[in-house]
């Protein structure tokens, strides 16, 4: 049996089974050729992106660091606010509120 040093370094690991059934024979088979396969001729996987993959990572990048709200309109509006200058138009919210409400029911 393979020692727990063996395994950590990637050693394949060998069994002896004895059965009489072919299902075992089949399966220990399996095993040897998965262990084979592991330990083949070195190939190594392989990813490379598109350049169009490329090009989403640096927006994504680009979106990243740049900050996701208007700081001067956020401190503009809380002035406003604290100052009670603040208006609201009911009929441009309401408004806003039904279009978001049908964008939505279209997903």
């Amino acid at each position: 049996m393979a020692s727990i040093d063996q395994l950590r370094s990637g050693h394949p690991m060998t069994t002896a089974r004895s059965s009489s059934n072919s299902a075992s024979g089949s399966t220990s088979e399996a095993a040897k050729n998965q262990q084979l396969a592991a330990s083949g001729n070195g190939q190594k996987d392989a990813v490379s992106l598109s350049s169009q993959g490329k090009a989403v990572g640096q927006i994504h990048q680009q979106l990243a660091a740049e900050p996701s709200f208007d700081s001067a309109k956020v401190a503009a509006i809380k002035e406003a606010i604290t100052n009670g200058d603040y208006q609201i138009d009911a009929e441009k919210l309401a408004s806003n509120m039904m279009k978001f409400e049908d964008e939505l029911r279209g997903l």
